[in-house]
């Protein structure tokens, strides 16, 4: 009977930890672009900021996923401390609906009860899934899927607590454990194996509600969830930068505070009443019939104090975690980056893509940079700027290999068809952008070769890399907006300046034949003008490529 329950109870948190997470990555795909959207409103408003991550954690169901998409935008610089400190304050807040959803889904009896009409939505979603054509349609699926199969799990879960409730030896051992801070340990070293707040907090509803555990027992193991919920943040947060690292320190800092605070409420009670009045009593007084309501909404509440309580404290919190954790030495901090796309990004593959594009265009950035140096350098014979160059050629080497790993990553991840073409077009472009910068290096060897030669170009000739130079930076602007706005006007206006400069470098070659026959360009010189032209005809061709990418998608 005992192992019988205990079966049943593993296959009950089985089914809850695979309808979460199902019903979060659906959630996820829907509305992750809109919550990178809301981040980037937050601004200097803490209220703000509390608003936007407890909106974003109770539209995705997951404060793991919204406290993993913070560290990943505070790694890259898109969100401060201060910013990302707030907005998961918020997904504290957030993430208590989902005890609220299971405590809904717990009233009424037997064939009318919740639990039996959400879950239904399981076999709804499920046929949404299969039978849909559209990705909108099984995204919704997904959604519905998860959210019964909850339900589902709910059940078998208060099923096992029935039996449990049966067991003397289980009812009487469960009764002797009232220390609040080893109830608190239990429910964080539980919560961090099962990485799922929500799993602990429905699991402590339903003993509650069997009789198991008391309203008390079940606040301090929710409590100790809170603590627990940090583990993937910390994972995700100590492989990023310092300031991934600060974060995830803020999340455990913050809630472990709110447990410190509610123990020693709780130890002032007590010894003021004599355990008459216990952190349970006001909502055992407000909810008198409806257990589940007086655990859930003590979360809640819990969550909403601790926010009240630290929110002022917020820039205080911050300088301390950067004093204890201080910034990497300026080497470190000038290495190679990624600047717009994080690791832990790729749990939310939608922002993860969004994020990607971002990156390209940046490398992009970098490898016309250096062409647009090593044309001034040949031009002027002037190597000021070689340092610049070199970091940047090395920046170009790192985002080629990182992107591509990230690429290959991502597209073994369930995504969009949309996103899965751009993925498959992206690692044409990187290529693109990475040959662009080998040019630049050429081009840089090509005034090495003119200054150990005691030549230079001629005016002439100059002006022309000048007017290329123009022309090439004109196709690029044309070729970022198409790019960047999947705009067929400004690829029809790329292709037309790409055309220009193939008739533009065809004139240089034939300028530079009348130079040497007039005599006013050396061989030498003239060599490295013809290799000069047609590097750069190649750099318009890969432009060009990157822009005609958007025919796919």
């Amino acid at each position: 009977m005992l192992m019988a329950a205990v079966l049943t109870l593993l296959a009950g948190i089985g089914v809850f930890l695979v309808a979460c997470s199902t019903m979060s990555s659906n959630l996820e795909a829907a509305g992750s672009n809109r919550l990178k959207a809301l981040f980037s409103k937050t601004g200097t408003s803490r209220l703000l900021g509390v608003g936007i991550g407890a909106a974003g954690t109770a539209a995705i169901q997951s404060s793991g996923a919204t406290t993993v998409m913070v560290i990943g935008f505070v790694n890259v610089g898109i969100l401060t401390l201060q910013q990302a400190a707030t907005i998961i304050f918020g997904a504290n807040i957030g993430t208590t609906i989902t005890g609220q959803i299971v405590a809904l889904g717990m009233f009424g009896t037997g064939a009318i009860s919740t639990t039996v009409l959400f879950s239904s939505l399981a076999g709804i979603g499920a046929f949404c899934t299969v039978f849909s054509k559209t990705q909108k349609m099984k995204t919704i699926g997904g959604i519905l899927a998860g959210f019964g199969m909850l339900f589902i799990g709910l059940n078998i879960m208060s099923s096992s607590m029935e039996s449990f409730a049966g067991e003397e030896a289980v009812v009487n051992f469960l009764a002797g454990i009232n220390n609040a801070v080893l109830l608190v340990i239990l429910g964080a070293v539980i919560t961090a194996i099962v990485q799922s707040s929500s799993v602990m907090t429905s699991v402590a509803i339903t003993m509650v509600v069997a009789g198991l555990i008391t309203i008390n027992q079940g606040i301090f193991l929710t409590m100790g969830s809170n603590v627990g919920s940090c583990v993937v943040a910390m994972i995700a947060g100590f492989t990023g930068s310092v300031n991934a690292k600060r974060t995830a320190a803020i999340h455990l800092l913050f809630n472990t505070a709110g447990v410190v605070v509610f123990l020693a409420l709780a130890l002032i009670m007590h010894l003021v009443t004599g355990g008459a009045v216990t952190i349970g009593t006001p909502f055992r007084a407000l909810f008198p019939s409806a257990p589940q309501l007086q655990l859930a909404m003590f979360h809640t509440v819990f969550n909403i104090c601790t926010v009240i309580l630290i929110l002022p404290l917020t820039d205080r919190l911050v300088a301390f975690v950067e004093r204890i954790m201080p910034e990497k030495t300026k080497q470190d901090a000038d290495a190679p980056r990624l600047y717009f796309l994080d690791e832990n990004m790729l749990r939310t593959p939608v922002v993860a893509v969004g994020q990607l594009k971002q990156e390209v265009l940046h490398m992009a950035d970098i490898a016309m940079e250096n062409f647009y140096r090593s044309l001034k350098m040949i031009s002027t014979l002037n190597f000021e700027e070689r340092d610049a160059f070199e970091k940047n050629e090395k920046e170009l080497n790192f985002l080629n290999s990182e992107l591509v790993r990230l690429i290959v990553a991502l597209s073994g991840q369930r995504v969009s068809e949309k996103d899965t073409a751009y993925l498959n077009t992206t690692l044409r472009s990187v290529a693109d952008l990475e040959r662009i910068g080998d040019y630049a290096e050429n081009i840089m060897e090509y005034a090495d070769n003119l200054q150990n030669g005691g030549d230079r170009l001629s005016d002439e000739a100059v002006e022309e890399v000048e007017t290329l130079r123009d022309l090439i930076s004109e196709l690029f602007a044309h070729v970022k907006r198409a790019y960047t706005d999947i705009s067929r006007k400004a690829l029809e206006t790329a292709d037309e300046v790409e055309d220009k400069i193939d008739i533009f470098t065809e004139k240089m070659a034939e300028n530079h034949v009348r130079r040497m026959t007039e005599g006013s360009c050396t061989p030498n010189a003239g060599a490295q003008y013809l290799e000069l032209s047609s590097d750069a005809e190649r750099v318009a061709d890969h432009l060009i490529n990157v822009a005609k990418t958007i025919k796919r998608l």
